[in-house]
């Protein structure tokens, strides 16, 4: 007997000053080979032009390992924003994608960085699950932005930040 897919979903909004300037953390968000480096979680993003596919470190949950793997439509708008839409290849079927931004403000002491994700996963598990798999997800998140905060002012040679999450769920 075959499982259905389902889908979920969870948001995560955050903000934080950056104590550099907005171009530096700019350079950092617009390299893929860079964030890939500072990003737990990420093993890979292949870069072609405004095409982004991401490739994610195997996720255990509820007795399943999921590998996310999904590519992105980037828009940049230097130095200000950048958005990503999940767009996969015309044909293709991925289980999982990312909507969402960054927009970078230059404030006094630094950047504010504010990011907001919206992440869609199938999974081969009953809707009902959807509590847990949600917490699952959160779960991942949170720390993984917390991480790559910290990854981010060590890169740039900066006292930590503390991260706020504004919303999420």
């Amino acid at each position: 007997m075959m499982c259905r897919m389902a889908r979920f979903r969870t948001s995560q909004e955050s903000a934080a000053v950056v104590a550099a300037p907005r171009e530096d953390v700019w350079a950092v968000l617009t390299d893929p080979v860079l964030l890939t480096r500072l990003t737990p979680f990420l093993q890979h993003i292949e870069a072609d032009g405004d095409v982004w596919c991401w490739q994610m470190s195997p996720i255990p949950a509820l007795g399943l390992t999921f590998v996310p793997a999904f590519t992105e439509q980037m828009s940049f708008d230097e130095p200000r924003r950048i958005d990503f839409t999940h767009a996969p290849p015309a044909g293709a079927r991925e289980r999982s994608g990312v909507d969402g931004w960054y927009l970078l403000e230059e404030v006094d002491g630094g950047t504010d960085l504010h990011t907001r994700l919206e992440i869609e996963v199938d999974l081969p598990v009953s809707r009902l699950a959807s509590p847990a798999v949600t917490r699952v997800m959160d779960g991942v998140l949170g720390p993984m932005g917390t991480r790559f905060a910290h990854n981010l002012c060590d890169h740039l040679g900066i006292p930590r930040v503390r991260s706020s999450r504004v919303a999420g769920g």
